[in-house]
């Protein structure tokens, strides 16, 4: 068995200086004795050697298996390491480790390979022999003693890092944060003990509501797709789901789309367990605190998560309960490789630790349907008066509105708005959803209506305020623009923003406050007094008793999208605005300026989004798409792709769809992850198989991929299982 060198941070003698008895200065060994006893004596830390050669092995399992931190597909496989004496102790299944990696079998010295750079990773098993016949390196050494990746939580990363055609150590990446010393140094409190079983609570306004909590508080794991009822109990019901589950003795995990959304589960929790009983992961936290709060859940200390995308992977012991809340949030999928979906995580989740599962929302997906048309999980709603009642009354622009106002259609805020506006201020505030931030987020010239472009760029310009006018691109000031087809000098808005749509509000009810809530500022919630929020999609606070009256301007903006799921997205916004509008017996009404005859500006007046989805889900079905078949997108030059597809052992019954040219990269606008370089073209292809052969797919492409980087690759291809946005 070889070993490898380390090199550690202080210098010292290494083993082969020292059985020569030398030490460079022509001390003898008494004297070298004597030096280390005064050593010992001061308790001064000895220095680290700066090499394992001739180090002695561990006398049992000395050898160690470590997944590196090298996200590279043709790498995605464990490596052998053998474990020095010293690290014994230490080098325990699920510890960091830091290795050397990359030297090559030719750097060899005495049998020993060693050499390398050093690189982190996890050792995640023991072992008494290796089967590789080369020489070993050594363990460089171990970064902490506290084992921060379970068994479960290796075998939850493989099984996502499978299914999206990843790599093992990209999805270490996104499960285990990085170390923070100082939290890992401080203790975690006593666990708990398990609390009493909570009370059904609002869950009575569901038909199966009393059940499924006393099924998770006996020991069960149900499956559930929930359409919660529009108001601000979701959260509180959450909370009594993850206390059932508690009082059974088992964990939860709770996973919300946004920082605010979490806040409103922590405190219902707080307010029905008391202080301690659960983490919040979000990365509002700060790194030391999220990281303190993740060992706490590691150790046991802790048995229910909140949190946002990352708490996916959360390392739950005895997990019981996994929670999504709304699912169709974009915010849900991960930006990062291999692109994982929290949706399918907590499903593989639910599937490999034998749990329950509630997938929650005040509409419905696609996805969320297929689950519960396909028997994985059963739903879970309240009866159709109730949700109606709870529900409030939502108007359109219909018929009867336009024979008495015949510019009804053609105007962005008919009088059935105006008169909801007027009516919904005598009582409370008033919520207005807008599509697009900003004052005037794209201009025409107001003659010819051609757009209106930057001098410097060619970029797009936009009115951030009233006087102001710059590139959208490059951000350069427009002092004196004219129109370059017919040399007019006047601008009218093609798309108008939230904060022009304040404005014009703020003119119409002076008397009224206007409070915006947007991405550079976003409101957590407003008070009950008589005001207008304006609010993007995503950003709308919640107002204290819930808003008099919402109007829901611009559909056409959120509908017109070349989307597959527009119109999913479109009805998943307008409800979840809706939902914080007061109810049809508290005078409630909500206007949605939009064809009324689309389906789904139908089903909202309906509030029926499960209709929806199962209307959805038949279509899709016809047309093989997803979620009914499994999807992949291969995305880089043209040559590259065609190069990509022709190595890859792609499934027989798969669908090659394109290639189609994607748009090129604005040059003034920043590069996004996945975007072309600017002046290059690129090229997307879509790769579809029926259900049964997404795991085939899956494998063909991350060979294919592995193969094309340890040939050296060339032009880079990205791969990406289930992409979220299909054209």
């Amino acid at each position: 068995m070889a070993l490898s060198v380390l090199s550690g941070r202080n210098l010292a003698v290494s083993g082969e200086d020292e059985r020569r008895g030398g030490d460079g200065g022509g001390a003898g060994p008494e004297q070298l004795a004597l030096i280390r006893e005064s050593v010992r004596r001061a308790k001064v830390p000895k220095a680290k050697p700066r090499t394992w050669r001739g180090a002695a092995l561990a006398k049992e399992l000395p050898i160690a298996r470590v997944v590196v931190n090298k996200g590279v597909l043709h790498l995605d496989q464990f490596f052998d390491y053998a474990v020095p004496e010293e690290l014994d102790a230490d080098a325990q299944p699920g510890v960091r480790v830091r290795v050397r990696f990359g030297a090559g079998a030719r750097n060899v010295r005495g049998g020993r390979r060693e050499g390398g750079g050093l690189i982190d990773g996890f050792l995640v098993e023991r072992r008494a022999e290796t089967e590789y016949t080369g020489p070993l390196a050594a363990l460089a050494g171990v970064v902490s003693p506290e084992r921060v990746l379970s068994p479960d939580t290796l075998s939850l990363a493989r099984a996502v890092a499978d299914r999206y055609a990843g790599s093992l150590a990209d999805v270490l990446q996104l499960a285990v944060p990085p170390r923070n010393a100082r939290a890992e140094a401080k203790p975690s409190p006593d666990p708990a003990p398990p609390p009493a079983e909570p009370a059904a609570g609002t869950w009575e306004r569901y038909q199966q509501g009393p059940a499924f909590l006393s099924a998770l508080a006996s020991g069960a794991a149900p499956r559930a797709v929930w359409t919660a009822l529009p108001g601000p109990h979701w959260a509180h019901e959450i909370a009594r789901a993850v206390a059932a589950t508690l009082a059974s003795g088992r964990g939860a995990l709770v996973v919300v789309p946004d920082g605010r959304s979490a806040s409103r589960v922590d405190a219902a929790l707080t307010a029905l367990l008391g202080e301690g009983r659960h983490a919040l992961l979000t990365a509002e936290s700060g790194p030391e605190r999220r990281y303190r709060q993740w060992l706490a859940v590691r150790r046991g200390a802790v048995r229910a998560v909140v949190g946002t995308r990352a708490a996916m992977f959360a390392p739950v012991q005895k997990l019981g309960l996994v929670v999504v809340w709304e699912d169709g949030d974009a915010s849900h999928s991960d930006d990062n490789a291999p692109f994982p979906h929290v949706r399918e995580v907590l499903e593989l989740r639910a599937t490999q630790d034998k749990c329950a599962f509630l997938l929650g929302s005040t509409s419905c997906t696609v996805e969320a349907a297929q689950l519960v048309q396909s028997g994985w999980a059963a739903p879970l709603a309240a009866d159709r008066t109730v949700a109606r009642a709870a529900a409030p009354l939502v108007r359109t622009v219909g018929d009867g509105e336009l024979a008495r106002d015949e510019a009804a259609r053609a105007a962005r805020l008919p009088s059935l708005a105006w008169q909801a506006v007027r009516e919904g201020l005598k009582s409370g505030p008033v919520l207005v959803q807008v599509p697009r931030r900003g004052y005037a987020p794209r201009l025409a010239c107001a003659r010819c209506r051609t757009q209106a472009r930057c001098g410097r760029c060619a970029g797009p310009l936009e009115a951030p305020d009233e006087h102001a006018l710059r590139c959208a691109w490059c951000g350069t000031a427009e002092a004196d623009w004219h129109c370059a087809e017919c040399g007019a000098t006047r601008l009218r808005a093609q798309i108008v923003g939230a904060r022009r749509t304040a404005e014009e509000l703020g003119r119409a009810f002076p008397a009224v406050p206007v409070r915006t809530s947007g991405r550079d500022h976003v409101l957590d919630a407003v008070p009950a007094q008589p005001a207008l929020v304006v609010s993007t999609p995503g950003a709308e606070p919640v107002a204290e008793g819930g808003y008099a009256a919402a109007l829901l301007l611009d559909g056409w903006a959120m509908l017109g999208r070349p989307d597959l799921r527009a119109g999913e997205d479109a009805l998943r916004r307008w409800i979840t605005a809706a939902s914080l509008v007061r109810g049809q017996d508290e005078g409630g009404t909500v206007v949605v300026v939009a064809e009324p005859t689309l389906r789904p500006v139908q089903a909202l007046v309906r509030w029926d989004p499960v209709g929806h989805a199962l209307r959805e889900l038949a279509e899709r079905a016809e047309l093989g798409f997803p979620p009914v078949s499994r999807m992949a997108e291969a995305i880089g030059r043209p040559e590259a792709v065609e190069a990509f597809l022709r190595s890859a052992q792609l499934p027989p019954e798969a669908q090659v769809l394109g290639p189609v040219p994607l748009p090129l990269t604005d040059p003034g606008r920043p590069r996004r992850p996945g975007d072309p370089p600017v002046g290059e073209q690129w090229e997307r292809v879509l790769l579809r198989v029926p259900p049964g052969s997404g795991a085939a797919l899956a494998a063909a492409l991350k060979a294919a991929q592995a193969a094309r980087l340890a040939r050296g690759g060339g032009d880079p291809v990205r791969i990406r299982i289930d992409p979220p946005d299909i054209g």
